[in-house]
């Protein structure tokens, strides 16, 4: 069955390094990305046009290299999570959790009694398929496999706490662009306001035992962020890549003319 990297490095006192895909979704660069040495691929289905049918041939590179499988999920009820998790995602990405409700829902959804309602089928990539004991199965999906809801809107800053306590809940991920537009100051990242909204995300994940991430655009960005608390860190992603790419290329080749 499947086994968490990112969990054993957090437990283990550690942070983990992240590399988001969602334009090229060909297993061969996730299986290359493993080889570099990061811990999790982010597949970004909330944002992007490709189907859950990546997610298999995805998982399946990142297992051969070791990495974690990270998907944020399409907000589309029960069947999303379940799909993601039954295809072999280690761990999940909500994105704009704004209440204690809404994120009591989601742990219900990702976990198997006692913890949640999730429903029993044995047969996917996490259950071996169906060659993994299900009593051991059901408890692997609970222990191996990791919940991150994102905190990037007023509404969930003001009952964090309550949102960090909650036992099934692993991870919470600030979404620094989307918290400044909620707070009415677009992309002022250091607007004192969002600053102090992190600060508090950053202190309710530490009295609930839990852990936070966040992005980081540069290396010295994201060492201010473990600096400051953070576990979980971005380290880019294959749209930036390619679009940041073609852009020095057209500088790069800016200058041919014909002698």
């Amino acid at each position: 069955m499947i086994k968490s990297r990112v969990l054993k490095k957090l437990r283990a006192g550690g942070f983990v390094r992240v590399a988001g895909i969602g334009r090229v979704t060909e297993p061969w660069l996730a299986e290359a990305i493993g080889g570099f040495g990061f811990d999790v691929v982010w597949l970004d289905m909330e944002h992007r046009s490709f189907g859950y049918e990546v997610i298999d041939p995805i998982s399946l590179a990142c297992r051969a290299t070791g990495m974690d499988l990270m998907v944020r999920v399409l907000k589309t009820g029960y069947s999303s999570p379940m799909r993601c998790l039954e295809f072999g995602a280690n761990g999940l990405m909500v994105p704009h959790v704004r209440s204690v409700e809404e994120a009591r829902q989601w742990v219900e959804w990702c976990r198997f009694p006692p913890i949640g309602r999730r429903g029993f089928d044995g047969a996917g990539v996490d259950a071996d398929y169906m060659l993994a004991d299900p009593i051991a199965h059901m408890r692997n999906g609970n222990e191996e496999t990791f919940l991150a809801l994102q905190i990037e809107d007023r509404e969930a800053v003001e009952c964090v706490e309550e949102i960090a306590a909650l036992e099934g809940v692993d991870l919470l991920f600030v979404g620094p662009a989307d918290l400044t537009i909620s707070y009415g100051v677009p992309f002022q990242f250091d607007h004192a306001t969002v600053q102090r909204a992190i600060d508090r995300v950053a202190a309710a994940v530490v009295k609930a035992g839990k852990w936070w991430g966040t992005t980081s655009g540069s290396p010295e960005a994201a060492q201010k962020a473990l600096d400051r608390g953070a576990r979980m860190v971005t380290c880019g992603a294959d749209h930036v890549f390619l679009v940041r790419g073609f852009q020095n290329a057209a500088k790069e080749f800016g200058d041919l003319a014909l002698k």
